[in-house]
Protein backbone atom coordinates (compact mmCIF):
# COMPACT_ATOMS: atom_id res chain seq x y z
CA UNK A 1 0.00 0.00 0.00
CA UNK A 2 0.92 3.53 -0.93
CA UNK A 3 3.03 5.27 2.41
CA UNK A 4 0.74 8.21 1.73
CA UNK A 5 -2.08 6.29 2.72
CA UNK A 6 -3.05 6.69 6.41
CA UNK A 7 -5.36 3.90 8.67
CA UNK A 8 -8.11 5.71 8.28
CA UNK A 9 -7.82 5.71 4.90
CA UNK A 10 -7.17 2.18 4.31
CA UNK A 11 -10.22 1.55 7.08
CA UNK A 12 -12.59 3.13 4.36
CA UNK A 13 -11.66 1.91 1.28
CA UNK A 14 -11.76 -1.85 3.27
CA UNK A 15 -15.22 -1.10 4.11
CA UNK A 16 -15.79 0.22 0.27
CA UNK A 17 -14.33 -3.33 -0.91
CA UNK A 18 -16.70 -5.25 1.24
CA UNK A 19 -19.88 -3.17 0.95
CA UNK A 20 -22.23 -5.82 -0.06
CA UNK A 21 -20.70 -8.23 0.02
CA UNK A 22 -20.97 -11.58 1.91
CA UNK A 23 -18.34 -10.07 3.91
CA UNK A 24 -20.78 -7.79 5.64
CA UNK A 25 -23.63 -10.30 6.36
CA UNK A 26 -26.62 -9.63 5.81
CA UNK A 27 -30.43 -11.72 5.54
CA UNK A 28 -32.86 -13.68 3.53
CA UNK A 29 -36.36 -11.88 2.58
CA UNK A 30 -39.49 -13.71 0.71
CA UNK A 31 -42.71 -12.53 -0.57
CA UNK A 32 -45.76 -13.58 1.49
CA UNK A 33 -47.93 -12.80 -1.80
CA UNK A 34 -45.57 -14.93 -4.68
CA UNK A 35 -43.10 -16.68 -2.82
CA UNK A 36 -40.08 -14.82 -4.38
CA UNK A 37 -36.83 -15.67 -2.36
CA UNK A 38 -34.14 -13.06 -2.35
CA UNK A 39 -30.48 -12.28 -0.95
CA UNK A 40 -29.64 -9.18 0.66
CA UNK A 41 -26.17 -8.37 2.11
CA UNK A 42 -25.54 -5.40 4.23
CA UNK A 43 -23.87 -1.92 3.12
CA UNK A 44 -20.82 -0.27 4.52
CA UNK A 45 -22.88 3.09 5.30
CA UNK A 46 -19.91 4.66 4.63
CA UNK A 47 -20.10 8.45 3.20
CA UNK A 48 -17.44 7.97 0.80
CA UNK A 49 -18.74 4.85 -0.79
CA UNK A 50 -20.64 5.19 -4.00
CA UNK A 51 -23.43 2.63 -3.00
CA UNK A 52 -24.35 4.14 0.43
CA UNK A 53 -24.75 7.83 -0.57
CA UNK A 54 -28.76 7.63 -2.28
CA UNK A 55 -31.10 7.21 1.01
CA UNK A 56 -29.37 10.16 2.79
CA UNK A 57 -28.76 12.59 0.38
CA UNK A 58 -33.01 12.26 -0.30
CA UNK A 59 -33.42 12.02 3.64
CA UNK A 60 -30.98 15.60 3.97
CA UNK A 61 -32.46 17.46 1.27
CA UNK A 62 -35.91 16.43 2.20
CA UNK A 63 -35.03 17.90 5.79
CA UNK A 64 -33.56 21.28 3.83
CA UNK A 65 -36.91 21.04 2.53
CA UNK A 66 -38.82 22.33 5.24
CA UNK A 67 -36.26 24.80 6.15
CA UNK A 68 -35.65 26.93 2.96
CA UNK A 69 -36.54 30.54 3.71
CA UNK A 70 -39.17 31.68 1.12
CA UNK A 71 -36.64 34.31 -0.83
CA UNK A 72 -34.02 34.03 -3.57
CA UNK A 73 -30.91 32.46 -3.27
CA UNK A 74 -27.35 32.63 -4.72
CA UNK A 75 -24.75 30.18 -6.16
CA UNK A 76 -21.16 30.85 -4.57
CA UNK A 77 -17.75 29.18 -4.41
CA UNK A 78 -15.00 29.85 -2.76
CA UNK A 79 -11.49 28.07 -4.27
CA UNK A 80 -7.90 27.33 -2.58
CA UNK A 81 -4.80 27.58 -4.91
CA UNK A 82 -3.12 24.78 -5.85
CA UNK A 83 -0.28 25.82 -3.66
CA UNK A 84 -2.36 24.70 -1.17
CA UNK A 85 -2.58 20.70 -2.27
CA UNK A 86 0.38 19.59 -0.58
CA UNK A 87 -0.05 20.94 3.13
CA UNK A 88 -3.74 19.49 2.50
CA UNK A 89 -2.68 16.25 2.15
CA UNK A 90 -0.70 15.96 5.37
CA UNK A 91 -3.07 18.62 7.33
CA UNK A 92 -6.50 18.35 5.99
CA UNK A 93 -8.45 19.13 8.79
CA UNK A 94 -6.98 22.81 9.42
CA UNK A 95 -6.65 23.54 5.49
CA UNK A 96 -10.33 22.32 5.16
CA UNK A 97 -11.50 23.94 8.35
CA UNK A 98 -9.90 26.99 7.42
CA UNK A 99 -12.07 27.20 4.11
CA UNK A 100 -15.45 27.02 5.73
CA UNK A 101 -14.40 29.67 8.64
CA UNK A 102 -13.14 31.85 5.73
CA UNK A 103 -15.52 31.90 3.32
CA UNK A 104 -18.44 32.29 6.20
CA UNK A 105 -16.27 35.05 7.44
CA UNK A 106 -16.32 36.87 3.63
CA UNK A 107 -19.84 36.26 3.19
CA UNK A 108 -20.42 37.69 6.85
CA UNK A 109 -18.15 40.63 6.48
CA UNK A 110 -19.76 41.58 3.33
CA UNK A 111 -23.17 41.05 4.42
CA UNK A 112 -23.10 43.44 7.41
CA UNK A 113 -21.27 46.22 5.08
CA UNK A 114 -24.00 48.66 4.76
CA UNK A 115 -23.02 49.30 1.28
CA UNK A 116 -24.13 45.67 0.16
CA UNK A 117 -27.02 45.02 2.74
CA UNK A 118 -26.14 46.01 6.25
CA UNK A 119 -27.90 42.80 7.80
CA UNK A 120 -27.06 39.24 9.12
CA UNK A 121 -27.35 36.81 6.55
CA UNK A 122 -26.56 33.05 6.59
CA UNK A 123 -25.14 29.90 4.50
CA UNK A 124 -25.26 26.42 3.51
CA UNK A 125 -21.77 25.38 2.56
CA UNK A 126 -20.58 21.80 0.89
CA UNK A 127 -16.73 20.74 0.96
CA UNK A 128 -15.37 18.85 -1.96
CA UNK A 129 -11.92 18.13 -2.74
CA UNK A 130 -11.55 17.08 -6.14
CA UNK A 131 -11.71 17.99 -9.68
CA UNK A 132 -12.40 16.29 -12.84
CA UNK A 133 -9.14 14.01 -12.71
CA UNK A 134 -9.56 12.97 -9.02
CA UNK A 135 -6.54 15.47 -8.32
CA UNK A 136 -7.35 18.07 -4.92
CA UNK A 137 -9.27 21.06 -5.68
CA UNK A 138 -10.53 22.05 -2.57
CA UNK A 139 -13.37 24.27 -2.72
CA UNK A 140 -16.70 25.02 -1.23
CA UNK A 141 -20.29 25.33 -2.84
CA UNK A 142 -22.45 27.59 -1.12
CA UNK A 143 -26.01 28.55 -1.09
CA UNK A 144 -26.95 32.06 0.34
CA UNK A 145 -29.46 33.70 0.73
CA UNK A 146 -30.34 36.93 -0.99
CA UNK A 147 -30.68 39.20 1.77
CA UNK A 148 -30.86 38.88 5.72
CA UNK A 149 -32.00 40.31 9.08
CA UNK A 150 -31.52 43.76 10.35
CA UNK A 151 -30.48 44.76 13.95
CA UNK A 152 -34.29 45.16 14.07
CA UNK A 153 -35.29 42.08 13.35
CA UNK A 154 -36.39 43.01 9.19
CA UNK A 155 -36.12 41.56 6.60
CA UNK A 156 -33.93 43.16 4.13
CA UNK A 157 -32.87 42.31 0.24
CA UNK A 158 -29.68 42.41 -1.04
CA UNK A 159 -28.17 45.30 -3.20
CA UNK A 160 -28.43 43.13 -6.73
CA UNK A 161 -30.66 44.17 -8.70
CA UNK A 162 -30.93 40.63 -9.87
CA UNK A 163 -27.13 40.34 -10.63
CA UNK A 164 -24.17 38.76 -8.32
CA UNK A 165 -24.84 38.98 -4.49
CA UNK A 166 -21.52 40.85 -3.69
CA UNK A 167 -18.70 42.19 -5.77
CA UNK A 168 -16.60 39.13 -6.89
CA UNK A 169 -13.09 40.94 -7.02
CA UNK A 170 -13.37 42.42 -3.55
CA UNK A 171 -14.89 39.21 -1.98
CA UNK A 172 -11.91 37.44 -3.69
CA UNK A 173 -8.87 39.37 -1.85
CA UNK A 174 -10.88 39.70 1.34
CA UNK A 175 -11.07 36.13 1.62
CA UNK A 176 -7.73 35.27 0.33
CA UNK A 177 -6.69 37.62 3.82
CA UNK A 178 -9.14 36.16 5.76
CA UNK A 179 -8.02 32.21 4.93
CA UNK A 180 -4.36 33.13 5.35
CA UNK A 181 -4.91 34.82 8.92
CA UNK A 182 -7.09 31.69 9.78
CA UNK A 183 -4.60 29.40 9.07
CA UNK A 184 -2.00 30.79 10.33
CA UNK A 185 -3.91 30.65 13.77
CA UNK A 186 -4.15 26.92 13.53
CA UNK A 187 -0.95 26.03 11.94
CA UNK A 188 1.38 28.60 13.65
CA UNK A 189 4.83 27.17 12.21
CA UNK A 190 3.65 27.57 8.81
CA UNK A 191 6.27 27.82 6.62
CA UNK A 192 7.01 31.79 5.35
CA UNK A 193 7.56 31.50 1.61
CA UNK A 194 4.03 29.06 1.59
CA UNK A 195 2.31 32.41 3.12
CA UNK A 196 3.95 34.91 0.37
CA UNK A 197 2.99 32.43 -2.62
CA UNK A 198 -0.55 32.56 -1.35
CA UNK A 199 -0.59 36.67 -1.45
CA UNK A 200 1.09 36.67 -5.33
CA UNK A 201 -1.99 34.78 -6.81
CA UNK A 202 -5.36 35.99 -7.18
CA UNK A 203 -7.82 33.71 -5.77
CA UNK A 204 -11.00 32.65 -7.24
CA UNK A 205 -14.16 33.42 -5.64
CA UNK A 206 -16.84 32.06 -8.42
CA UNK A 207 -20.51 33.52 -8.26
CA UNK A 208 -23.82 33.20 -10.18
CA UNK A 209 -27.00 34.89 -10.40
CA UNK A 210 -29.67 33.95 -8.36
CA UNK A 211 -31.47 30.74 -8.55
CA UNK A 212 -34.65 30.82 -10.45
CA UNK A 213 -36.82 29.39 -8.17
CA UNK A 214 -37.23 27.14 -5.09
CA UNK A 215 -36.95 23.89 -7.77
CA UNK A 216 -33.22 24.93 -8.89
CA UNK A 217 -32.11 25.30 -5.24
CA UNK A 218 -33.13 21.97 -4.40
CA UNK A 219 -31.85 20.55 -8.31
CA UNK A 220 -28.60 22.17 -6.42
CA UNK A 221 -28.56 20.33 -3.47
CA UNK A 222 -29.12 17.25 -5.08
CA UNK A 223 -26.31 17.34 -6.95
CA UNK A 224 -23.77 18.58 -4.38
CA UNK A 225 -24.53 17.75 -1.11
CA UNK A 226 -23.52 13.63 -0.78
CA UNK A 227 -21.30 13.45 -4.19
CA UNK A 228 -18.28 11.34 -3.86
CA UNK A 229 -15.34 11.99 -5.42
CA UNK A 230 -16.22 9.48 -8.23
CA UNK A 231 -19.06 8.07 -9.20
CA UNK A 232 -19.79 4.04 -10.63
CA UNK A 233 -20.98 5.24 -13.74
CA UNK A 234 -17.87 7.50 -14.90
CA UNK A 235 -15.49 4.15 -14.67
CA UNK A 236 -15.48 2.41 -18.29
CA UNK A 237 -13.38 -0.48 -17.54
CA UNK A 238 -10.85 -2.06 -14.65
CA UNK A 239 -8.86 -4.84 -15.05
CA UNK A 240 -6.11 -6.79 -13.05
CA UNK A 241 -4.07 -3.35 -13.64
CA UNK A 242 -5.71 -0.11 -14.69
CA UNK A 243 -8.75 1.99 -14.42
CA UNK A 244 -10.45 3.44 -17.01
CA UNK A 245 -12.60 6.37 -15.93
CA UNK A 246 -14.70 9.36 -18.06
CA UNK A 247 -14.32 13.35 -17.29
CA UNK A 248 -14.92 16.58 -18.65
CA UNK A 249 -11.42 18.75 -19.38
CA UNK A 250 -12.60 21.99 -18.83
CA UNK A 251 -9.70 23.18 -20.68
CA UNK A 252 -11.75 22.51 -23.39
CA UNK A 253 -14.96 23.58 -23.07
CA UNK A 254 -15.84 20.60 -20.91
CA UNK A 255 -15.23 18.26 -23.52
CA UNK A 256 -15.98 14.39 -22.64
CA UNK A 257 -12.67 12.54 -22.49
CA UNK A 258 -11.40 9.09 -20.74
CA UNK A 259 -8.80 8.77 -18.79
CA UNK A 260 -6.69 4.95 -17.71
CA UNK A 261 -4.69 4.97 -14.87
CA UNK A 262 -2.70 2.57 -12.85
CA UNK A 263 -4.68 1.08 -10.48
CA UNK A 264 -2.53 2.17 -7.61
CA UNK A 265 -2.26 5.61 -8.69
CA UNK A 266 -6.16 5.27 -9.18
CA UNK A 267 -5.97 4.10 -5.16
CA UNK A 268 -4.14 7.18 -4.26
CA UNK A 269 -5.86 9.52 -6.07
CA UNK A 270 -8.98 8.51 -4.64
CA UNK A 271 -8.13 8.57 -0.75
CA UNK A 272 -6.74 11.64 -1.32
CA UNK A 273 -10.79 12.89 -0.71
CA UNK A 274 -11.26 10.58 2.33
CA UNK A 275 -12.27 13.08 4.94
CA UNK A 276 -10.68 12.97 8.61
CA UNK A 277 -12.50 10.89 10.68
CA UNK A 278 -15.62 12.83 11.92
CA UNK A 279 -14.83 15.74 9.76
CA UNK A 280 -18.16 17.70 9.05
CA UNK A 281 -18.54 18.51 5.30
CA UNK A 282 -21.66 19.93 5.13
CA UNK A 283 -22.04 23.09 7.04
CA UNK A 284 -25.11 25.98 7.92
CA UNK A 285 -24.27 29.42 9.21
CA UNK A 286 -25.85 32.65 10.25
CA UNK A 287 -29.44 32.48 9.63
CA UNK A 288 -29.55 29.00 8.50
CA UNK A 289 -27.79 27.73 11.32
CA UNK A 290 -29.40 24.97 12.95
CA UNK A 291 -30.03 28.09 16.07
CA UNK A 292 -31.75 30.31 14.02
CA UNK A 293 -33.20 29.16 10.85
CA UNK A 294 -37.33 28.59 12.22
CA UNK A 295 -37.05 31.32 14.01
CA UNK A 296 -35.97 33.54 10.82
CA UNK A 297 -37.91 31.84 8.93
CA UNK A 298 -40.92 32.58 10.74
CA UNK A 299 -40.26 36.34 11.02
CA UNK A 300 -39.83 36.27 7.14
CA UNK A 301 -42.73 34.84 6.45
CA UNK A 302 -44.31 37.25 8.24
CA UNK A 303 -43.06 40.26 6.73
CA UNK A 304 -43.13 39.01 3.22
CA UNK A 305 -45.89 39.10 1.02
CA UNK A 306 -47.43 35.90 0.03
CA UNK A 307 -46.94 36.57 -3.92
CA UNK A 308 -43.18 36.23 -3.10
CA UNK A 309 -43.56 33.19 -0.74
CA UNK A 310 -42.04 30.21 -2.77
CA UNK A 311 -44.13 27.03 -3.63
CA UNK A 312 -43.88 23.68 -2.47
CA UNK A 313 -41.17 22.12 -3.83
CA UNK A 314 -41.01 19.03 -6.01
CA UNK A 315 -41.87 15.90 -4.98
CA UNK A 316 -38.04 13.81 -4.67
CA UNK A 317 -38.00 10.31 -6.10
CA UNK A 318 -38.49 7.66 -3.41
CA UNK A 319 -35.20 6.27 -2.54
CA UNK A 320 -35.57 1.73 -2.71
CA UNK A 321 -37.90 0.18 -0.72
CA UNK A 322 -36.94 -3.52 0.49
CA UNK A 323 -40.41 -4.01 1.32
CA UNK A 324 -41.57 -4.26 -2.59
CA UNK A 325 -40.96 -7.77 -4.25
CA UNK A 326 -39.11 -7.36 -7.53
CA UNK A 327 -41.49 -9.78 -9.30
CA UNK A 328 -44.29 -9.32 -8.46
CA UNK A 329 -44.02 -5.59 -7.17
CA UNK A 330 -45.98 -5.63 -4.40
CA UNK A 331 -45.27 -4.33 -0.50
CA UNK A 332 -45.17 -7.84 0.73
CA UNK A 333 -41.42 -8.88 1.23
CA UNK A 334 -40.22 -10.64 4.71
CA UNK A 335 -37.34 -11.16 6.51
CA UNK A 336 -37.32 -15.29 7.10
CA UNK A 337 -33.35 -15.54 8.32
CA UNK A 338 -30.30 -13.62 9.37
CA UNK A 339 -27.15 -14.26 7.95
CA UNK A 340 -24.02 -13.77 9.64
CA UNK A 341 -20.72 -12.25 8.30
CA UNK A 342 -19.05 -14.02 4.89
CA UNK A 343 -22.85 -15.18 4.56
CA UNK A 344 -24.82 -18.71 3.98
CA UNK A 345 -22.28 -21.75 3.64
CA UNK A 346 -21.69 -22.84 -0.29
CA UNK A 347 -24.31 -25.65 0.40
CA UNK A 348 -27.43 -23.46 1.71
CA UNK A 349 -30.42 -24.67 0.34
CA UNK A 350 -33.18 -21.58 -0.26
CA UNK A 351 -36.56 -23.21 1.15
CA UNK A 352 -38.91 -24.98 -1.48
CA UNK A 353 -42.00 -23.48 0.03
CA UNK A 354 -42.67 -20.11 1.66
CA UNK A 355 -45.63 -20.04 3.85
CA UNK A 356 -47.76 -17.31 2.48
CA UNK A 357 -49.81 -14.71 4.82
CA UNK A 358 -53.83 -15.39 5.02
CA UNK A 359 -55.69 -12.03 3.41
Amino acid sequence: MDPNINSWQVRTLGAIMRCRTSDMGGHIDACTNCGTVRISYNSCRNRHCPKCQGKEREQWIQAREEELLPVPYFHVVFTLPNELNQLAMHKPKEVYDALFEASWNTIKTFGYDPKHLGAQTGMISILHTWGQQLMLHPHVHCIVPGGGITIIDKWKYAKTKGKFLFPVEAMSKVFRAKYVQILKSKIPDLDKNLIDSLFKKNWVVYAKSPFENTHSVIEYLGRYTHKIAISNHRIKNINESCVTFSFKDYRSEGTKKEMTLDAMEFIRRFALHILPKGFTRIRHYGILSSTSKQVCKELIVKQIPKAKLLPKLIELPNVYNPLICPHCKTETMIQIEILPKRGPPINYQFPHKIILQSN
